[in-house]
């Protein structure tokens, strides 16, 4: 049977890990991907790593501009009479990393209050969650942690990458910016997240920023798959001794209240 999905663009190609933008503010530093990634990659071992889900979280009360990254990297276009975020955009980019094709998806979601509820059901199951705020107002660099709290709401926050990014920075002076830049880079800290800025009018980083998004995010479904392989093998060897008889009663128990 023939692939219904398109054949991977050759400027989707990613043959080596790129690099963050601050390392003051980034999930790793390394110059490569991890050893286990790239080996499991040439046996083809990535098991069911093929489609990614990326939330991407966007600030502000009021938009303008800010939501067009998503529009820049996969259309290339800037388009000045875009309208803001209404509750959920969606977009899907095929990428191959190191020799293995997968699905980006892109789930723009508002940040305004009465697109909350909205917003928030597209949140689960991502591997990764951007936060955008405007380089142009500090109050939604002050917002960002309460956006951020409740896309947490729906993920485990051990397993999710966190971005926060900086948007329009065509529209700020150098001096300007490196006061924001200075607050931007304590607020990721403390989110544990990676910082970057960039500009949907120039393109200023903006593919470099999904490379990075998608290649991290790649290299860590690629060594949880591991993880659950390995641990399969293990559980091949372990035998449940005559105490742990009743594992799946005590787990019917323990189950969650919330929605009874």
């Amino acid at each position: 049977m023939m692939s219904v999905l398109p054949p991977v663009r050759r400027d989707r190609i990613v043959a080596e890990l790129p690099q963050c933008f601050k390392k003051e503010a980034c999930l790793h530093t390394r110059d490569s991907f991890h050893p286990k990634v790239i080996s499991a990659c040439k046996q083809q071992r990535t098991g069911t790593v093929g489609r990614f889900k990326i939330s991407k979280v966007i600030g502000r009360r009021s938009f303008s501009r800010q939501d067009m990254h998503d529009n820049r990297f996969c259309k290339d276009v800037f388009d000045k009479n875009y309208k803001a975020t209404i509750g959920v955009d969606f977009e899907m980019e095929r990428f191959e990393i190191l020799g293995v094709p997968f699905s980006l998806q892109l789930w723009d979601t508002a940040g305004q209050e009465r697109f909350k509820c909205i917003a928030s059901t597209y949140y689960r199951g991502a591997q990764a969650i951007v936060i955008t705020f405007d380089l142009n107002d500090i109050s939604s660099l002050e917002h960002t942690k309460q956006w951020l709290q409740d896309a947490l709401k729906e993920n485990d926050p051990s397993s999710v990458l966190l971005f926060l990014v900086g948007s329009k920075k065509d529209l700020i002076s150098p001096s300007q910016y490196a006061l924001m830049e200075r607050d931007a880079l304590k607020v990721a800290k403390e989110m544990q997240a990676e910082y970057w800025s960039m500009s949907s009018l120039t393109g200023e980083n903006v593919k470099e920023f999904f490379f990075r998004v998608a290649s991290l995010t790649f290299e860590s479904s690629v060594l949880a798959e591991l993880e659950k392989t390995n641990a399969r093998r293990i559980g091949d060897v372990v035998r449940i001794n005559s105490n742990d008889s009743n594992l799946y009663q005590s787990t019917k128990k323990n189950k969650s209240k919330c929605c009874q």
